[in-house]
């Protein structure tokens, strides 16, 4: 019988349907976003899907409703470590412990601990890195001695974006040989021009004329506004995409630009950057449909993961 997995923190699916294609079952989602949560059930018709509170789940009411799992994963909200947030907090030990949206990382320890998987899989972003020695001892109380920090681009194993992770689990996860990376160019071939009623999520955006005529003067890679990070740092947004690289990392709060039309690129597009297969669907308003995309795991890098996970059970149960 396949391995049976349970994903915090769900969003629409992304880490979860890397799992289902290397053959994992997939028995239970939670996510407290409700247009998240009903993207995760459109796509997971066979799995129970939660709209609840982390804080409120606990690993006897999982078991109580699909038993214990073999793997849990989860993406705990980013926001709380990363760069990009200029609101995050000075000190390291303050975003784990002290804000409520970083906390959430203890409760995905606590219920892997309450269900002892035996293998677990948690991603955020690399400035997570500053707090892994508490992240350490966190998951020892909760009873895995043996934990590793892997840090993986997701443009190493076939997305056609660039995402640099970290991914803390039981297991030690390599990093693959090198491979050709997809361009741009090739991760939207094939694609129906926007309106197209198949595949979903692909209607045109809007745009106002005065855009339209702003991003018209953009050479692929150049930028059309540009936010403050934390530490004062300046990020671009509203890249137009080069289309013979690879894309920059696909946000929730992102949005690119077509490489050879003047407009933005429809949800289904920024869902090819990701790896998402087209019959995967994003419910809700079009501004949740975007960060659905932009905050899940890229489908390509689950599975990688996924097989080694795979591989490491089917070793243990030799």
């Amino acid at each position: 019988m396949n391995p049976t997995l349970i994903d915090l923190f769900s969003g629409a699916g992304g880490f979860a349907e890397g799992f289902r294609q290397a053959g994992f079952r997939v028995l239970l989602g939670v996510d407290n976003d409700p247009a998240a949560i009903r993207s995760f059930k459109a796509n997971f018709p066979e799995a129970i899907a939660l709209a609840m509170d982390i804080k409120e789940v606990s690993g006897s009411l999982i078991e109580e409703l699909v038993g214990r799992p073999d793997v849990v994963i989860g993406s705990p909200p980013c926001e709380p470590y990363t760069g990009a947030n200029p609101r995050r907090r000075k000190n390291p030990v303050e975003r784990l412990y002290e804000d409520p949206a970083g906390q959430l990382v203890i409760h995905f320890a606590r219920i892997v601990g309450e269900l002892r998987p035996r293998v677990f899989v948690m991603e955020n972003v690399p400035g997570i890195l500053d707090v892994e020695s508490e992240i350490r001892k966190i998951f020892r109380d909760a009873g895995y001695n043996e934990i590793y920090f892997n840090v993986l681009r997701a443009e190493d194993y076939n997305t056609p974006s660039h995402r640099l992770r970290v991914f803390v689990s039981n297991i030690r996860i390599k990093p693959p040989k090198a491979r050709r990376r997809i361009s741009v160019e090739e991760a939207l071939s094939g694609l129906p021009a926007p309106g197209a009623e198949l595949p979903p999520n692909h209607e045109p955006p809007s745009m106002s004329p005065r855009k339209t005529r702003r991003i018209a003067k953009l050479r692929w890679g150049q930028a059309l506004i540009y936010y403050e990070g934390a530490e004062g740092r300046r990020l671009p947004n509203l890249i137009r995409l080069d289309p013979r690289r690879h894309a920059p990392t696909v946000l929730g709060s992102s949005r690119f630009i077509h490489p050879y039309e003047n407009r933005f690129l429809t949800v289904r597009e920024q869902a090819r950057l990701m790896g998402f297969p087209d019959n995967h669907v994003f419910l809700g308003g079009k501004d949740e449909q975007y960060n659905q995309v932009g905050e899940a795991v890229p489908v390509p890098l689950a599975r990688a993961i996924a097989e080694i996970v795979l591989r490491a059970l089917r070793k243990g149960s030799n």
